[in-house]
């Protein structure tokens, strides 16, 4: 280890010790798929229990609306789980932003449901590492920071409930809570299993793009329709020739099509970009509007589309990369190596950039294949990473970054 002063020893040794094993089992025991609305007002329970130990109000936040277009193009309303807020010391001339997930991607359905031990290092589990692990992490490492008698630090938190389908419905509510921070802290795992963290992500869109045409007999009068799976596949594979250096482009699925002796007559095209930087963000923007006024005038077809960006790119800023330095600077004084590197994943981490402020969002576990049957958590790294937030935390309250 490097030269920590006697407060930060008695922290990060306070942030080590934390039950943080026995709550990621009994939380994992908890299905809290995103759309299980009962799982997830059970976890929002047993997160406002475990983070009332905290000063403040834990308080448990609607989720904004959300709307998405069903396979029949019907716009219908999304029902999404309560948002876990709480507020510490708003007068603190340091404030701070921690972020989570408590939803995972695992249905009410799915066959992954329980824990295992693959062996005396690691266990099997869903949500163990993405991000239950996460969550304990976080909750650890405050709890010792407020212990140390820190006055100076302010700090919200807020574990959503939406991550894992893009936050539609807790995006306003991460938005005002970055207002006037000077640095966030989210909870996903670790990039790698060796611990590197994430550092530039691009941005996410997801459209659903839905056709209508005309429909008409497919033997006797076919030429009076105006073929919609046509027209979205014509779309598609304009979509795809958007790719290029920095932008992926994921056409998906079509929904939609009629019996085989009808033109159909209406398809839905979903779509998913992904841009490294604004600029692309906004190219993209241009090629769709373009494409679907192509298609639209040269098929005779009707074209509405829904969804967008909500996933901004979070480019490596200057003020990202000092708070980078600070996170790697802790880890080197506990003995830990801590890198970084690009990803092409998305998280809240992306929405926090966006308000300018700078975040590391890989502050959770060690782990590994997540959203598979298959995702682990290395226990040891629930230690590991609560003593490394504990630091970074108190490092960040004396305005060392």
């Amino acid at each position: 280890m490097g030269a920590l002063s006697s407060q930060e020893q008695i922290v990060v040794e306070r942030a080590a010790a934390e039950p943080m094993l026995d709550q990621v089992l009994a939380w994992a025991a908890v299905n809290s798929g995103s759309r299980n609305l009962d799982g997830l007002a059970r976890m929002a329970g047993l997160l406002g229990d475990a983070f009332s130990k905290l000063p403040g109000s834990v308080v448990l936040v609607d989720a904004a609306p959300v709307d998405a277009v069903d396979a029949a193009g019907k716009t219908i309303g999304i029902a999404h789980g309560q948002n876990l807020h709480l507020k510490v010391r708003p007068e603190a001339p340091v404030q701070l932003l921690f972020t989570g997930h408590m939803d995972t991607v695992f249905a009410i359905d799915h066959p992954f449901q329980e824990t295992r031990w693959l062996d005396d290092e690691v266990i099997n589990g869903p949500g163990t590492a993405d991000m239950k692990g996460g969550i304990a992490v976080m909750l650890a490492a405050l709890k010792a920071v407020e212990a140390s008698g820190v006055t100076n630090l302010g700090y919200e938190v807020i574990i959503n409930s939406d991550e894992e389908v893009g936050s539609l419905g807790s995006a306003p509510l991460i938005a005002e809570a970055a207002r006037g921070k000077k640095a966030a802290l989210t909870y996903e795992p670790s990039a790698l299993p060796d611990g590197a963290l994430a550092g530039a992500r691009p941005g996410s869109g997801n459209f659903a793009i839905t056709i209508r045409g005309r429909s008409a007999h497919a033997g006797r009068n076919p030429d009076d329709g105006r073929n919609a799976v046509l027209a979205a596949s014509d779309l598609a594979l304009r979509f795809e020739k958007m790719r290029r250096a920095g932008l992926t482009v994921n056409p998906a699925k079509i929904d939609g099509g009629s019996p085989t002796n009808v033109v159909p007559d209406l398809a839905i095209l979903r779509v998913n970009l992904r841009p490294a930087t604004p600029e692309l963000e906004a190219e993209a923007n241009n090629m769709i509007a373009a494409a679907i006024a192509a298609v639209a005038a040269e098929r005779d077809v009707h074209i509405d589309i829904h969804g967008g960006f909500a996933r901004p790119p979070k480019p490596m800023t200057p003020a990202a990369e000092a708070l980078f330095g600070l996170v790697k600077q802790a880890g080197a004084d506990l003995g830990q190596s801590i890198g970084w590197q690009p990803s092409g994943g998305v998280c809240d981490g992306n929405n926090i950039a966006a308000c300018g402020v700078p975040v590391v969002d890989t502050m959770g576990v060690r782990g590994g294949k997540i959203h598979s049957m298959e995702e682990f958590l290395i226990v040891e790294s629930l230690k590991e990473r609560a003593a490394l937030s504990a630091l970074t935390i108190l490092r960040l309250a004396g305005g060392a970054a």
